[in-house]
């Protein structure tokens, strides 16, 4: 019997990937809601194409859009109702920034299937989940590339055998660039991804590494690893997506062509591996696979992720918060490339954390923090 899938994101990059792999199997899915944050004509396209019985607009207007037929509904707490719907068997979260947290919470409260893309769920409310995860029987799995690659190459491992996760970054599209130039950088340049193609937000975020940083703290809480065990290593090529160090000293490593619908199948198929028509790697045509560490002083906002990774508590919830309004900024044009991670630090620096925090603390220091990271953009923008 197909499975019914809510998509949410499904205007985004993972949400279209993900409806590409739907219709590539649709003996064994079935395309069930979908929503969007204001992509009103895409998601209505996609509703005409998909059928779904349900879609949900989170901001903007429904009004002179054909959605095929489709129920529709608005607003944020739409959007977390479709993940509570009984008729859906597995929910894709790939919304941006903190908006996944309450839909994945919602589905894992009522024994839901979560295939995450959204990073900042885990990295603002890890301890949350996981008590979701123990008391109401809901599962979740990685979308992500990186972790998606950890995943699979733990299948069949005990966990004390693991010394080591290792994630690949590619470097971003401002890889190659001097120091001095960083300043000048504009949006496009920066939306330029050499290997990937993505959404702007993680795109940006790929540029000064903020990325892996929040990778590494969902790798924490994915794998119940703690923090100093799990390490960035540089690697242009994008082919292998992470590394698993074992205690007897096997390293193992997923590879593929970067190209998300391949984990977000992964996701959906998961234990089995269905047959697909997409390219696939040759590695005789790949040549050298370059490694290189990461030069921390070139990627301040990764060193800063890291630090709250090992503080914990709220200050996950305020570098996402802070890091959202300054990329935000950046691609509007109200600050420089490498005015974000001074914004960051800045929101960390009023932070007061809360170490042991419930999801109104949560929530609150995530309130917070946006708050402080607008004086900032506001203040840099006119100072």
């Amino acid at each position: 019997m197909r499975r019914k899938l809510v998509v949410l994101g499904a205007t985004g990059s993972i949400g279209r990937q993900t409806l590409d792999v739907a219709r590539e199997f649709a003996d064994e899915i079935e395309i069930h809601a979908l929503a969007s944050h204001r992509n009103a004509s895409l998601l209505a396209e996609q509703a005409r194409s998909s059928r779904p019985a349900e879609v949900v607009l989170v901001a903007g207007s429904p009004e002179g859009h054909d959605f095929g037929g489709a129920r529709v509904k608005t607003g944020a707490e739409a959007m977390t109702d479709l993940c509570r719907d009984p008729d859906a068997d597995l929910v894709v979260v790939a919304t941006t920034g903190s908006a996944g947290l309450q839909p994945t919470l919602a589905a894992l409260r009522v024994g839901k299937l979560v295939a995450l893309a959204n990073k900042e769920t885990l990295v603002m409310a890890g301890p949350v989940i996981q008590a979701e995860l123990r008391d109401h029987g809901g599962s979740l799995v990685p979308i992500d590339s990186e972790h998606s690659a950890i995943w699979q190459c733990l299948q069949g491992e005990v966990p004390e055998s693991v010394e080591r996760l290792t994630l690949t970054a590619s470097g971003g599209a401002l890889r190659s660039l001097s120091l001095a130039k960083l300043s000048s950088v504009t949006p496009e340049q920066a939306l330029r991804h050499p290997t990937w193609s993505m959404g702007s937000k993680i795109t940006i975020d790929s540029a000064n590494l903020m990325n892996k940083g929040l990778e590494v703290i969902e790798a924490r809480w994915l794998f119940d690893m703690d923090i100093e065990r799990i390490g960035v290593v540089l690697h242009a090529q994008s082919v292998v997506h992470s590394l698993v160090t074992f205690r007897d000293g096997s390293v193992k490593a997923q590879l593929g062509l970067p190209d998300m619908r391949l984990p977000i199948q992964y996701a959906l198929s998961s234990p089995h591996r269905w047959e697909s028509s997409r390219t696939r790697l040759a590695i005789e045509e790949v040549g050298c696979l370059d490694f290189a560490p990461v030069d921390m002083a070139r990627y301040p906002a990764l060193r800063l992720a890291l630090a709250v990774g090992r503080a914990g508590g709220t200050f996950p919830a305020a570098l996402c918060a802070g890091d959202e309004v300054a990329v935000t900024a950046f691609l509007s044009g109200s600050i420089a490339f490498t005015d974000i991670p001074v914004i960051v630090q800045d929101v960390l620096d009023a932070h007061v954390n809360c170490s042991h925090p419930t999801l109104d603390d949560i929530l609150q220091a995530d309130q917070s923090a946006r708050e402080t990271a607008a004086r900032r953009v506001s203040f840099r923008q006119y100072s």
